[in-house]
């Protein structure tokens, strides 16, 4: 899809806030709200709109551990890469599974209720899934609070 600057500016008001009505962005790119609508209609067509998600405070909801956990699989067979990530997608808890490079082959992003809860995530999953040789996990001790991916997109 071929973007130009409107589209682009569409994007980067839907990426600071998803909830901003389509008047409003409207008004900020220059168009009609019906132009609007039909071009935030092809954004999402195309693929380059993804979805729509609102920031949740984890703890609040009771999830006071997160997780990341990298994993070394036997081997990087694109079959075995596949059958890796079908399990992993299943397991309740893990929110992120990225293939990395480096030494290990991916890092999964698990939240908990705390350690015991990890703990049997660990026990009854993870040593389960296929083709895995290691696993190591570091817990996050502080989230600090980043300009997020609407500033890294579209730097002012």
């Amino acid at each position: 899809m071929q973007t130009d600057r409107i589209d682009l500016a569409i994007v980067e008001c839907l990426s600071r806030d998803a909830r901003m009505p389509v008047s409003r962005v409207a008004e900020q790119v220059g168009l009609s709200q019906s132009a609007c609508t039909r071009r935030i209609q092809t954004l999402e067509q195309a693929g380059l709109v993804v979805g729509y998600g609102a920031r949740i405070d984890r703890k609040r909801l009771g999830f006071h551990v997160t997780a990341l956990v990298d994993i070394t699989l036997s081997t990087q067979v694109e079959e075995d890469l596949a059958a890796f990530e079908r399990a992993v997608s299943a397991i309740d808890g893990i929110v992120g599974c990225a293939l990395v490079s480096g030494h290990q082959d991916y890092r999964l992003t698990i939240i908990c209720r705390d350690l015991d809860d990890y703990e049997r995530l660990h026990r009854e999953h993870l040593g389960r899934l296929p083709g895995v040789t290691t696993i190591a996990s570091s817990f996050v001790l502080r989230d600090v609070p980043t300009r997020g991916e609407a500033a890294a997109l579209f730097p002012r």
